[in-house]
């Protein structure tokens, strides 16, 4: 089988996993027919989850049917690497099951916000020959740690802003508060497509188009962001330090048109200068007579005192409204500050506003690498773990409980999430737990999405992000 390029590498399911998972089907009990696992996010930087991006994975790796020509080649690899491989289970996938894989994945809703420490998806084998398959599979399958640590930190950083909105200003600006300038950060493209998709689950403002594409591909959704003409240092520094002016004049000419957004750099020499004497001064006539909202971006020195500094020189130059909470807004211009943006400086800057008596409809945030690229496996604590055996017809538990580490206890039996009102709770499906929490009124959380290589759920972005921002 001949390998063209990195697509064919990523989608190739039977080499989708470490080494070492390769020789596990020979390490189980004799007689095993079903092992059940489960993935958690066990805690860190967050005690929530916004659920997203199995759909995208599933669709993309686990609905292709594995082949022949697939099992050859993983017999080959595998050989030569210096480990054994299932070739004779593999091949029992193909013959007896058309290359789709016997296993069913059950898991909350995508969008769905849940404490840590509880179930998010459950996978076990349906074919008793293919015990080994669950865990094969978890290399592949964790990985949904990703979009789902991005889209639940670009989540708390929509309650962070949204709470500053209902104290000084409106909420409709909200989905564009924070926009994803991440895609030249990350690692892969990939990354920029489930990333960038993650949090387009929270907001609506995006650069990385990457994440647009996955977004009709994955979740059938027309256009899931939205961006406007920006300027970078070399649109303004082309023109050369004496023709600055000339610059910010150039993209008023060619986006300042009524009702239109256009974003400028303005600290490639001297931001007081830009904002002061060019905006507020020689082009504020032509910017109130554009009828666009020019938003002026500045790009280095510390956030909070530069956004506040540059706010009160345009309120200078532009005047501002009093809204109704008692908050100044800006007439004719906005900022956006994209350097240094954490959470942490986010807050900072809002509390700087609101004490300075201006509303957050003032300002809007961009984000690159540390919304899509400064996060990894353990930020929220993910981990996939083996928690049932079935082995002759019985049920057996498994767990692990390291003395060294009581907090990596995992849990044991078959596991399913239930929730009534803000109470989720973790159950045993076979436990009396269960079958309580079913009569007293909770809702079972987790669904099959997953079985024997076909989708069952196939849900829009849109029902996603009303799940997230219910």
């Amino acid at each position: 089988m001949a390998l063209n390029g990195f697509g064919d590498v990523a989608r190739l399911l039977v080499l989708n996993t470490d080494s070492y998972k390769t020789s596990h089907w020979l390490q189980y009990p004799p007689g095993t027919q079903t092992v059940f696992s489960y993935i958690e996010a066990r805690g860190g930087s967050l005690p929530y989850t916004v659920f997203f991006g199995l759909q995208a994975l599933l669709k993309e790796y686990f609905t292709k049917p594995v082949t022949a020509a697939d099992v050859a080649l993983g017999s080959e690899i595998c050989a030569a690497h210096g480990v054994p491989f299932n070739r004779a289970g593999w091949q029992h996938i193909v013959d007896a099951h058309a290359g789709r894989l016997p296993l069913r994945i059950r898991a909350v809703p995508e969008g769905a916000v849940v404490p840590v420490n509880h179930a998010l998806v459950t996978v076990e084998n349906t074919d008793p020959a293919c015990y080994w398959l669950t865990s094969y599979v978890e290399t592949a399958l964790l990985r949904v740690w990703y979009p789902t640590t991005v889209a639940t930190h670009s989540h708390a950083t929509r309650r962070l802003i949204a709470d500053a909105l209902a104290r000084t200003g409106s909420p409709e600006g909200l989905p564009f508060k924070l926009h994803d300038f991440g895609a030249r950060g990350v690692s892969s493209l990939e990354s920029a497509l489930l990333g960038g998709m993650a949090h387009l689950v929270n907001f609506q403002g995006t650069d990385t188009m990457t994440a647009l594409l996955g977004a009709r591909v994955y979740y059938g959704e027309p256009m899931a962001g939205f961006s406007i003409p920006a300027a970078e240092h070399s649109t303004i520094t082309a023109w050369g330090r004496d023709g600055e002016l000339d610059a910010y004049r150039n993209m008023l000419r060619q986006f300042g048109k009524p009702g239109a957004l256009l974003a400028v750099v303005s600290d490639s020499y001297d931001l007081d200068v830009a904002v002061s004497q060019f905006w507020g001064g020689a082009l504020r006539e032509e910017v109130i007579a554009s009828g666009a909202t020019v938003v002026i971006r500045p790009d280095s020195g510390d956030p909070t005192t530069i956004v506040l500094r540059t706010i009160k020189s345009l309120d200078e130059a532009f005047g501002s409204e009093v809204n109704a909470k008692g908050f100044k807004v800006l007439k004719h211009v906005r900022v956006i500050q994209g350097d240094g943006i954490t959470r942490q400086s986010i807050a900072s800057i809002l509390a700087a506003l609101e004490e300075a008596g201006y509303s957050a409809d003032n300002i809007a945030f961009g984000q690159g690498g540390a919304l899509l690229q400064q996060v990894n496996r353990d930020t929220l604590g993910f981990a996939m773990k083996a928690s049932a055996l079935q082995v002759d017809g019985h049920w057996r538990d498994v767990f692990k409980a390291p003395v060294t580490d009581p907090a990596k206890r995992s849990k044991a039996g078959r596991l399913t999430l239930m929730r009534k009102g803000e109470v989720f709770a973790t159950v045993r499906l076979d436990s009396p737990g269960c079958h309580e929490a079913r009569t007293s009124g909770a809702t079972e959380m987790l669904r099959t999405v997953y079985e024997d290589g076909r989708l069952l759920v196939d849900d829009s972005f849109a029902a996603i992000r009303a799940r997230a921002n219910a």
